[in-house]
Parts: C-alpha cells; sequence; structure tokens
C-alpha cells in the first residue's frame, strides 16, 4: 500500500470558551491543532492508513505541537517543515449570540511553503496527493507550491484529491479568486468533496440540481457534495445518487468533512491509479457510506483531534 500525501496549512486554533464574547472581549481560549489538510491526514492515519503531511509551521512551542499531534497518530512529518523567520498560524473563533463567528486570522509559517520545498517530494512514493487547503489559494508561496505540485502530480499520473474548504472570512473581499483557482482543480482532480454551499458559489447556481449539473458537465472527477443530515450525494459517470447519513446525537460537527475525506482515501489507497479510475458505481457507493460512518462518529466528540482518536477502520464493518 503506497502512502497518502495531504500538503496545505498545519495551524492553532484558539477557541474563545466566553460564550457570545467578541474576540476583542473573551478572556479565554482552548488550543486546539488543526488545519484541513492536518485533520485529514490525521484521520487517514487513525485509520490505519499510511500518510505525510506537507505543511509548514514555525520554530515555536505551538508548531512542535502540532508536529507532536501529528506524529502521536502516526503520521510522517518528514515534509512538516519549520521555518524560524515565521511564526506559526493561528485562527481566532469566537461563536457570537447571534450565531455567526468572529473571526481572525493570524498567518505565518504556513504561508510560506514554497515551491521549491514541493518539489523535493519524491511523488513515485505516493499514490494519492490531497490538496485540501483553503489557505493555499492565498496569495504567497504556499499558492505557487500548490499548482507545482498539481502538475507534478499530473505528470506522474498520480490521483489528485481535492476539497475547496471555502471560508468566507479569508476571502469575502476576492471569492472571485477562490472561485477561479478552485475550478483549475476541479477540472484535473480526479475526486472532490464539496459541500452543497461550496457548490452554489462555485458554479454561481441558485439550486443543488443546477449546480450538481454543472459539475457533471465541467468535471471528470467523481465527486461528494456532503448534505448534513440529508446524506451525501455521489457523482458518477453522469450520474447521482444520495448515501444516507448515519443518525447520531452530534457533539461537535468540528472535522467531520475532514474525516469524511480521509475515510475515502484510506479506502482508495489499496489500489494504484488505474485501478481506482475503474472501480464500480456500486464501489464508491460503499466507500462514501463508510466515508460517512467517517464522519458521524466524529460528530460524536468534541474537537476533531480528540474525535480522531475514536476512528479505527472497525466502523467500516
Amino acid at each position: 500500500m503506497k502512502k497518502i500525501l495531504c500538503i496545505g496549512e498545519a495551524l492553532i486554533d484558539m477557541i474563545c470558551t466566553d460564550k457570545g464574547k467578541p474576540l476583542s472581549e473573551g478572556q479565554n481560549f482552548l488550543k486546539k491543532p488543526g488545519g484541513a489538510p492536518t485533520n485529514v491526514a490525521a484521520a487517514i492515519a487513525a485509520l490505519g492508513g499510511s500518510v505525510e503531511l506537507a505543511a509548514k509551521v514555525g520554530v515555536d512551542p505551538f508548531g512542535k505541537h502540532l508536529i507532536d499531534v501529528m506524529q502521536s497518530f502516526g503520521v510522517s512529518t518528514k515534509w512538516m517543515l519549520q521555518d524560524e523567520n515565521f511564526f506559526t498560524t493561528f485562527a481566532f473563533v469566537s461563536l457570537m449570540e447571534n450565531g455567526e463567528r468572529d473571526f481572525y486570522f493570524n498567518r505565518g509559517a504556513d504561508g510560506q511553503l514554497n515551491r521549491q520545498e514541493v518539489e523535493s517530494i519524491h511523488l513515485e512514493e505516493f499514490s494519492i496527493i490531497h490538496f485540501g487547503s483553503a489557505t493555499g489559494f492565498l496569495p504567497g508561496p504556499l499558492q505557487s507550491a500548490y499548482q507545482a505540485l498539481l502538475q507534478k502530480a499530473l505528470l506522474n499520473n498520480i490521483f489528485i484529491s481535492f476539497d475547496p474548504n471555502y471560508r468566507h472570512l479569508l476571502f469575502k473581499n476576492n471569492t472571485q479568486a477562490f472561485i477561479d483557482q478552485s475550478w483549475n482543480f476541479l477540472e484535473f482532480c480526479h475526486f472532490f468533496k464539496v459541500s452543497d454551499e461550496e457548490a452554489l458559489l462555485i458554479t454561481g447556481k441558485d439550486t443543488l440540481n443546477d449546480a450538481v449539473d454543472i459539475l457533471l458537465k465541467k468535471t471528470k472527477a467523481v465527486f461528494a457534495i456532503t448534505l448534513g443530515k440529508e446524506g451525501t450525494l455521489l457523482g458518477i459517470n453522469n450520474k447521482t445518487a444520495i448515501i444516507p447519513s448515519i443518525k447520531v446525537n452530534p457533539v461537535d460537527t468540528t472535522g467531520a468533512g475532514d474525516a469524511f475525506v480521509g475515510a475515502v482515501l484510506h479506502q482508495l489507497s489499496g489500489y494504484d491509479f488505474e485501478k481506482i479510475k475503474s472501480l464500480s458505481e456500486d464501489y464508491w457507493k460503499q466507500i462514501i457510506l463508510n466515508a460517512n460512518k467517517a464522519g458521524a462518529r466524529t460528530c460524536e466528540y468534541l474537537g476533531a483531534m480528540e474525535a480522531f482518536k475514536h476512528l479505527s477502520s472497525d466502523i467500516f464493518k
């Protein structure tokens, strides 16, 4: 079984625990390791997969914490690089009384992973590369590294997975840049996962049916659109199917989408590129059902990394 490579941000989420308080008034914060591709890598490892994470952190206690957490899951941190010139990236979040999030992104080392560094990665070791970070579409070295690794993966016939992970607070002044860069990946990847909101945003359509039609026509990938408790829409061979969700009493939905993606990629990692491309529709339905199980299990615990400790391949039975 070859390895999976995840690329993107590794960061510290600072969650304000003073309910309803804006960040300017918050006094108490809970430190959580995060970043969508970091979560996906941890989920893959928790399920028993072989995975490496390409990301950049600072030479500081928070960067060390992120590396230690990844190693505790069994993720290879060979390509978790430390940059002494930049601090580890932080995302500060507070949930307001009206349900809105007060958000502040203090970007540091994650955006500094560059083209030269990712071009040093020996891709023959990997069967799958997952691009899962909205921050990779922000201006800076990581954006260039993303594009370079995408082209290298295409040249090497490596299975490409993509999850745009749109964050309005990062792109509120330049949503079109996010959409344009997302299409660059959607047109070349072999699997992608989007939420229903992301499907509407990226396609510019008002209904999910219209968005699905666009994605079926303009992409060649197998895709999954997560619909919450309504299940997951699978798109394959110009057809769609709804795979039912798993009923749970959710405690925290953080990381559920990343666990879903991790479960999909783990199940695919036992096959070579051509075999994955030839998998039947029924097999993909089972893959998505299993991924729904992983996402549901994650919702039963507080915090993504804590939830991933309770993931194992046994949930697929």
